[in-house]
Order: structure tokens, then C-alpha cells, then sequence
């Protein structure tokens, strides 16, 4: 199922630009004055490859499994927190519910490696690997045959998506201590220095703590460093269940063109690992915004990304990303909903747009 999701991922068409910046350049105003929400309108309509975009329905998948590194004692929260904090997300109190309200998206809750029984939980999907990864600092996080497991259950739930009608996708995690592997992934695959990208996650408070972070991912990526020769197995070595299912989510949304939209520190370290495995997955990526988390800095200007919102934000769990997509649909709605001067009968062809005095 990988390899076949990477080989339906298609570039978008380019020779469709100039037919949507002209359409761009007729609506109702200033050519460019409704800045980024043009651009953010080309590349959706260049990744859904319709000629008529419309809004229509929006869903976050949020993965949820645990990091055997936590056992190291440098997290700010013990690891029954993420069966909390997921068990709070099905009952509807978490932030991310309320953003989805918020801005009318679906979301979808996604057991992949849990370390505690949730069979008992009422609308979670049960799609775990493994009760949790391997602690990193002594071995690989998972076996090959887990990350590609993981990574396929990211992709199933694209193809549901697809299959419900679907036109803008997300992905959200839980999980206690996923900043690490998070950092360990950048570190190992940019590459850059483990200090450049890791910071203090859910709420280290000093800079002893941090350091001691920093030395956990510098011994992680040395017991590893014989298996970080390519994105799947770094993602194997270091990463997480519920950051491959992101990944796979991705792969799966650009293979069934459907826009995704990267949330945060974590979810761009997934976003990473796709790109690694399949440049053309770029073409259907929307940063929704600038963590607080330092080490997004780092991976926003190696890959010279250009988030939609800059909000000192850094929980996760999708919530910028829902966000972002209420930016996208205005972005379609211009593009769909705004008169045209042709439409009015005004002829601004030779520049003319003195309706619009400055």
C-alpha cells in the first residue's frame, strides 16, 4: 500500500496556472490586493485540479500512541496523560473539539500505539501497532513492520476520506513526549544540530531540563546512526507511531488529491518525512502556522515553508490547522463567490482600475 501510494502521486499542472491567475486578475478589485489568500487560492485549485473549487468538507484525523523515551524522566508530563487527554478529545472538551466546531470540520480520534487498553472507548478507532514505541535512546522506536503499519493506517484514513467526499484534510497527535522524536527526526534528516531544533515541548521549565532533552536525542540519533540513511528508516529509528500515521495521512491526501494542511512542530516533522519519501507531496501542503516551539524556525527556513499564522501557538492536536482552514475557504470563496469585472461589463484590460481610487 506505501509503495503505490507514492506512485500515484502525481505534480500538480502548471500549464493551468495562467488560466486561474486570470480569473484572479478579474475579480472585483485591485489585482493582488487580497495578498496571500490568492496564492493560497492557486495552489488549492492546482492541488484539487478542478476547474470549479468549492468549499465542502473538512476533516482532521488526530493519531494518538506513546514514545518508550519518556522512561528517560524528561518529559513535563507522565505518559497515562495521553490516554487522558485522548479520552477528554472523544468526549468533546479538548481544544481541538472546539476549533473544530469552530470553523465546521469533522475530526476523527486514531489509536495507533496507546500504551494503555482503550477498547473501552466509545468513537475512537482502533487501529493500534504497538503499545507504544521503543525508547529510542536504546534502539529503534519500531521494527520496519510497525512504521509501515502505521504509516498504511494514515493512508486508509485518506482513502476514507476521499471516499466521503473530503476536499481538506489535516492531521492532529497525542502524544506524551512526541516533541523528541519530533526534533531527533529534523536533526537526523535536515540535518542541523539537535540543539538548533529541540525546545522545551509540553513545559520544561529550565535550561538543566533542556539540556538534559538534548543530550537524550544526541544518544538516540548515536545508537541509531547506522539506520538514518533514508526517511523510512529514520522515521523507523527515531520517530513515533502517531507521527508515521501523519506522514502516511499525508502521502494518502496528496495520492487522492486532497489538500493537507501541517499543523504544527510535530506534524511538520511528519510533513518532512513525506517530503524525504516523495517530493511531489509538497505541491498539496499548507503550513497553518509558526509554532513557538523553536526548532519550527529552523525547519521553516530550511525548507523555506510560508505558514498562514503566526500565533505563539504549540499545543498541537491539529488545532492550528483547523485554524488555517478557515483561511483556506475564504481563500475558495473569493475565488468562487466575488464578482468579476467581466461579469459587470467593466473592461480593466488595459489596466484600468480607477474604480478603486487610492
Amino acid at each position: 500500500m506505501l509503495q503505490h501510494t507514492i506512485d500515484r502521486i502525481q505534480p500538480i499542472d502548471q500549464g493551468r496556472t495562467a488560466s486561474i491567475q486570470h480569473h484572479l486578475d478579474d475579480l472585483l478589485k485591485p489585482q493582488g490586493s487580497l495578498g496571500k489568500l490568492e496564492t493560497i487560492a492557486m495552489r488549492y485549485i492546482l492541488a484539487r485540479g478542478e476547474d470549479a473549487p468549492k468549499v465542502g468538507k473538512k476533516r482532521i484525523c488526530v493519531f494518538a500512541g506513546d514514545h518508550g523515551v519518556v522512561q528517560e524522566g524528561h518529559t513535563f508530563s507522565a505518559m497515562k496523560i495521553t490516554e487522558q487527554v485522548l479520552r477528554g478529545m472523544l468526549a468533546g472538551s479538548a481544544g481541538i473539539n472546539v476549533f473544530c466546531r469552530h470553523v465546521g470540520a469533522e475530526h476523527e480520534f486514531i489509536d495507533v500505539g496507546v500504551r494503555a487498553d482503550m477498547s473501552d472507548a466509545e468513537g475512537l478507532l482502533h487501529r493500534k501497532v504497538a503499545l507504544g514505541t521503543r525508547n529510542i535512546t536504546q534502539g529503534p522506536a519500531m521494527t520496519r513492520e510497525e512504521c509501515i503499519r502505521a504509516l498504511e493506517v494514515g493512508i486508509e484514513r485518506a482513502r476514507q476520506a476521499a471516499d466521503d467526499g473530503v476536499v481538506l484534510l489535516a492531521a492532529g497527535e497525542m502524544g506524551i513526549g512526541n516533541t523528541t522524536p519530533s526534533s531527533a527526526l529534523l536533526a537526523a534528516l535536515l540535518p542541523c544540530s539537535v540543539s538548533d531544533v529541540t525546545g522545551p515541548g509540553a513545559g520544561l521549565k529550565s535550561n538543566e531540563a533542556l539540556k538534559s532533552k538534548v543530550e537524550i536525542i544526541e544518544e538516540a540519533l548515536r545508537v541509531n546512526r547506522d539506520t538514518l540513511d533514508d526517511p523510512l528508516s529514520a522515521l523507523c529509528a527515531v520517530g513515533g507511531l502517531e507521527i508515521a500515521a501523519m506522514c502516511g495521512l499525508y502521502l494518502g491526501g496528496a495520492a487522492y488529491r486532497i489538500p493537507v494542511v501541517i499543523d504544527g512542530f510535530i506534524a511538520s516533522a511528519a510533513a518532512l518525512v513525506a517530503f524525504r519519501m516523495c517530493p511531489n507531496v509538497a505541491d498539496y501542503m499548507f503550513f497553518s502556522h509558526r509554532s513557538a516551539e523553536p526548532g519550527h524556525d529552523v525547519f521553516i527556513r530550511e525548507l523555506q515553508v510560508q505558514p498562514l499564522l503566526e500565533l505563539d501557538m504549540r499545543l498541537g492536536e491539529g488545532t492550528g490547522a483547523a485554524l488555517a482552514m478557515s483561511i483556506i475557504d475564504a481563500a475558495i470563496k473569493m475565488y468562487t463567490e466575488m464578482a468579476t469585472f467581466s461579469g459587470v461589463g467593466i473592461n480593466h484590460s488595459a489596466g484600468d482600475q480607477r474604480c478603486f481610487p487610492r
